[in-house]
C-alpha cells in the first residue's frame, strides 16, 4: 500500500487536509470517501482496507472546521461551502487519476453532502455512489439545542453548542467507541448557523429525491440512534432510477463499517464497486 497525504485550496480560501491510499500494482479504478459530522477521512481504514485488494485507489479529506483542515469546528457561513470543497475535491482526484472510474461513498452527513452536491451540480463522470447512514432525517439532537440553533443563527451564528452525541452509539465494538473518545482530531461541537443549514439541506435533498440520476447503494443500520433510518428509507422509496439498491443490517449501529457485523458490509460494499466496474 502506498500512502501519501496533501493540501489543497477549498472555498473561501480555507486549506482542506486530504490523503489518499493506493495499491502497489495496477488502479483500475478510485473510491473517494466523504466523512461524517465531527470526525475525519482517517477513520475509514477498514474499508481502505477491504478495497485496495480490488486495485482500487481511495481517496479521502477533512472537511472544513474537521481534522486536519482548517477552520473554526463545526461551523460554516453556508452549505454550498461544502459542495464547492466537494467539487474541488473531485477536481484534485481527477487531475491525479485520469480517466478511472469514480465511485463515491459519503457517510452519515457525507452522505447528505454527497446527495445534495449531485443534485445541485450534476457530475456525468460518477460511475456509482453509496451513501452509509446517510443524515437524511433530523438527526437525534435535543428539540430545545434545534430550537436554540435556530434563533441564534440569525444573531449569532458563530455560537457553538455542544450537541451530546453518545459515542457508545456509533458501533457495537467497544474497541471502535474507545478509539473515537481517544482520538484527538474528533469534536462533537456544531455552531448555531450548521444548525439550520443542515436542516435546510436535508429538507431540500428529500424533496428532489425523484431527480436523483446516479446508480445508488444505500445502506443504514436499523439499531442507529444518531441518524433516524426512516431518512433512508424516504429518499430511496422517491427515488425513480433502476439503478439502486438499500439494505438495512438487522441490530447495527450508526457506523455499520465499524460494526461487530462489518464483513457483511463491508463485502456488500465491494459488491456494489465490481458491479459497477463490470459495467
Amino acid at each position: 500500500m502506498i500512502h501519501k497525504e496533501g493540501n489543497f485550496t477549498g472555498a473561501n480560501g480555507t486549506e482542506l487536509y486530504y490523503q489518499n491510499w493506493k495499491p502497489d500494482g495496477r488502479v483500475r479504478c478510485v473510491l473517494a470517501i466523504i466523512h461524517g459530522f465531527g470526525e475525519h477521512s482517517g477513520r475509514y481504514m477498514n474499508i481502505v482496507n477491504h478495497v485496495l485488494p480490488l486495485e482500487c485507489a481511495v481517496y479521502g479529506f477533512d472537511h472544513r472546521g474537521h481534522g486536519q483542515s482548517d477552520g473554526k469546528r463545526g461551523y460554516i457561513t453556508n452549505w454550498d461551502e461544502f459542495r464547492q470543497d466537494l467539487h474541488l475535491f473531485l477536481d484534485i482526484i481527477r487531475a491525479q487519476e485520469k480517466d478511472l472510474p469514480l465511485i463515491i461513498l459519503g457517510h452519515s452527513m457525507g452522505g447528505l453532502i454527497v446527495l445534495n452536491y449531485l443534485l445541485c451540480k450534476p457530475d456525468e463522470n460518477i460511475a456509482a455512489v453509496i451513501a452509509s447512514s446517510p443524515l437524511l432525517a433530523q438527526p437525534g439532537i435535543s428539540p430545545v439545542l434545534v430550537l436554540i440553533s435556530r434563533i441564534l443563527s440569525r444573531i449569532w451564528p458563530g455560537f457553538s453548542i455542544e450537541t451530546g452525541l453518545d459515542a457508545g452509539t456509533i458501533s457495537r465494538d467497544p474497541k471502535v467507541v474507545d478509539a473515537y473518545l481517544s482520538d484527538p482530531l474528533v469534536h462533537s461541537t456544531a455552531s448555531a448557523r450548521f444548525g439550520t443549514e443542515l436542516t435546510a439541506t436535508i429538507n431540500w435533498t428529500q424533496i428532489h429525491a425523484a431527480d436523483f440520476k446516479y446508480p445508488l447503494f444505500i445502506y443504514h443500520g436499523q439499531a442507529d440512534q444518531l441518524v433516524p433510518v426512516q431518512g433512508s428509507r424516504k429518499f430511496y422509496n422517491n427515488l425513480r432510477i433502476n439503478d439502486k439498491k438499500y439494505i438495512e443490517y438487522e441490530q447495527a449501529y450508526h457506523e455499520t463499517h465499524n460494526d461487530i457485523d462489518k464483513k457483511i458490509v463491508l463485502k456488500n460494499i465491494s459488491d456494489w464497486i465490481e458491479q459497477h466496474l463490470a459495467g
